[in-house]
C-alpha cells in the first residue's frame, strides 16, 4: 500500500485527513496490523474486518478513525497531473469521561504513520486534528498512552506539550481473567 522511497523523493506530498467510512475497514485493519508489527506483537491482533465493521460503523459505534492520505506526484513535470493518493497513517479514538472535570474527553487508542511517511508532520497533523475535535466537542482532556521503549514517540509527544502521568498505572483485565471476573 505505501509508496516507494523513490516516489517520495520526487516532490513533497500534500496531506489530506479524512474521517474513515465503512469502506475503509480493510485499510484500518491493515494499519492495525502494521502497528502491531512495529510494536513487535503481530500475534496479538484479534481484530477482523467483521469486528471493526460492527464496532466502528454498526448501530452503536464505539470509536472513530481519521485516515491521513498523501498525494504524490509521479513525475517532476510541473504541468503533469499524475498525482497518486496513498494512505499514510491513522488515528483511532473514542470518548471517555472524567468525573473530576465533569466532561467527556477524547482517548487516542492508536496513532500510526507508515515509516516512509514519518518526518512529514503527519503524526502532528493527526494529533492537532484530535485536539480540534476535543475542543469542538467541549472535551476536558485528550489522553493516550505510549509504550515505554518507543523513545521517538515519547519525545515527539513531549515536544507537543504532552505531560506524562507517571503516577497512574494502567490496569487491564482480558481473556480468561475477564471471563472469570464476569462470573464472580
Amino acid at each position: 500500500m505505501p509508496a516507494s522511497t523513490s516516489q517520495l523523493s520526487k516532490l513533497p506530498p500534500s496531506v489530506r485527513l479524512a474521517p474513515a467510512t465503512e469502506k475503509d475497514v480493510g485499510l484500518i485493519l491493515w494499519f492495525i496490523k502494521q502497528l502491531a508489527l512495529y510494536e513487535k506483537a503481530p500475534e496479538q491482533v484479534e481484530a477482523t474486518e467483521s469486528l471493526l465493521r460492527k464496532n466502528l460503523f454498526g448501530a452503536r459505534p464505539y470509536a472513530e478513525v481519521i485516515i491521513a492520505y498523501v498525494s504524490i506526484k509521479k513525475s517532476n513535470d510541473p504541468t503533469a497531473m499524475d498525482v497518486e493518493e496513498k494512505p499514510a497513517g491513522f488515528a483511532l479514538f473514542f470518548h471517555n469521561f472524567s468525573t473530576w472535570v465533569g466532561r467527556p474527553g477524547l482517548y487516542l487508542e492508536d496513532l500510526f504513520v507508515c515509516s516512509e511517511y514519518r518526518g512529514l508532520g503527519i503524526g502532528k497533523m493527526l494529533l492537532v486534528q484530535l485536539a480540534k475535535i476535543a475542543k469542538e466537542r467541549e472535551c476536558g482532556r485528550l489522553e493516550w498512552v505510549v509504550i515505554d521503549w518507543n523513545e521517538p514517540a515519547i519525545q515527539f509527544y513531549l515536544s507537543l506539550g504532552a505531560k506524562q502521568m507517571k503516577e497512574w498505572i494502567i490496569n487491564r483485565v482480558s481473556g480468561k481473567a475477564l471471563e472469570d471476573m464476569s462470573n464472580m
